[in-house]
């Protein structure tokens, strides 16, 4: 923020002394504002009035070289306006020309690009064009991109690839299903399980304010620790009230360990907020432990059902829709924001930071250490999912469905 305040006042200074200074005061005038600036200064008046790093320089030598020989004359000399080296676009007109030729075939796809199994890097663009007899330097290449309209972009995630035809249907109707629930005052719940987190002192995405020259410092190869292991956080969210929960586990991501975590939830904060509550509703992903096709989700949801005495409703977003369940972009992002840049050293440290992420608009979670064993690999019987007392939606059965008590 520092840096944009300064560039700004040291433009609009040289954009008003500029007609009045000759190319040798412009060039002393840039060291002086670098030098008075301190540690970054030379670059900070480099973008801002888009003079050369190696001009400014000149100007800095120039200045320190009167300091130490106060007496000896000054050179006067100054070009002649044009004067100096030519740029290359000038020396050689077809250049803009041979690196539009070069890039955009590479933009296009084209498989007779020379650089298209390469890195398309400044540095690469010069050495193609070197060759073909262009002598250019990586920074000219970066200038004629930029004013031909290029930019450094990274990949932007944005195609979902081939939706399922009922995808906006499906959202519709989870859409009346919640605002049915709520109305009735009845539980609506988000669920889905974080991505796996390493115990131990391992980097963490993200940056946090520390002393200057102070980074924590973590390991350099992200391998598991045996002892320590990993953990994987299970949420539920409370769409109605904007409260979460979270069960660590550190065993296995299976659908018993996922109703165990609605059942906690339930117990330590959903009953004592919805006393007159006669059914719930869980909104969830297509795949994972909770998927849409899980037999033993099914299963343990029965168990579940039958512990809390009512119907527990499933609704499930369209296959490659997750990122539109409310536990995404409502708590897990809040939580990832929240320990950034801090390694993840303990069970200890899991639960405080998942516990203390709140917001602006009311956010509140609770978290605690599922230490249960949930063995992988169980399979359902056709007699056991037979047993079940499920009631199927007429719109999509496979997608919203009640698990009803025993």
């Amino acid at each position: 923020m520092r840096d944009q305040t300064v560039a700004k006042q040291i433009a609009s200074k040289y954009s008003a002394l500029s007609p009045l200074m000759d190319e040798r005061i412009r060039r002393q005038w840039a060291a002086t504002e670098a030098q008075s600036y301190g540690r970054g200064g030379l670059q900070v008046v480099s973008n801002a009035i888009r003079m050369s790093p190696n001009t400014i320089r000149k100007g800095i030598r120039e200045i320190e070289f009167r300091e130490r020989n106060p007496h000896k004359p000054i050179s006067t000399r100054v070009r002649r306006p044009g004067g100096g080296r030519k740029r290359c676009s000038e020396t050689d007109p077809d250049i803009a020309k041979k690196l539009e030729g070069l890039v955009e075939p590479m933009t296009r796809g084209d498989p007779m690009s020379p650089l298209l199994w390469t890195c398309l890097s400044t540095n690469n663009i010069a050495e193609e064009l070197t060759r073909e007899g262009h002598p250019v330097s990586p920074r000219t290449i970066g200038r004629l991109l930029n004013a031909d309209g290029y930019s450094l972009q990274s990949n932007r995630k944005t195609k979902e690839g081939k939706s399922h035809p009922d995808r906006n249907a499906q959202f519709e109707y989870i859409n009346i299903t919640v605002k049915r629930f709520q109305r009735n005052e009845q539980p609506v719940i988000s669920v889905d399980t974080k991505k796996k987190e390493l115990i131990g002192e391992f980097r963490n995405g993200g940056r946090e304010w520390r002393p200057k020259g102070e980074p924590e410092s973590v390991l350099v190869h992200d391998f598991i620790d045996k002892k320590l292991g990993k953990v994987i956080p299970y949420g539920v969210f409370d769409v109605s009230e904007n409260k979460g929960w979270v069960s660590v586990g550190i065993d296995h991501d299976t659908a018993h360990f996922a109703a165990e975590a609605i059942r906690r939830w339930w117990k330590k904060m959903g009953v004592k907020r919805y006393r007159g509550a006669k059914q719930l509703l869980i909104t969830a992903d297509g795949g994972g432990s909770n998927g849409s096709r899980c037999r033993l989700w099914k299963i343990a949801l029965q168990e579940l059902a039958n512990q809390l005495r009512m119907p527990i409703h499933v609704c499930h977003f369209p296959p490659g829709t997750s990122k539109w369940n409310k536990i995404e972009h409502r708590m897990f992002c809040h939580i990832t924001q929240n320990w950034r840049g801090r390694p993840l050293i303990s069970h200890e440290v899991i639960i405080q930071l998942i516990a203390n992420t709140t917001t602006s608009a009311g956010l509140r979670i609770r978290a605690e250490i599922d230490s249960g064993s949930y063995p992988i690999g169980i399979k359902v019987s056709d007699e056991e999912f037979a047993a079940l007392k499920i009631k199927r939606a007429k719109f999509h059965g496979d997608w919203n469905y009640a698990l009803l008590p025993k």
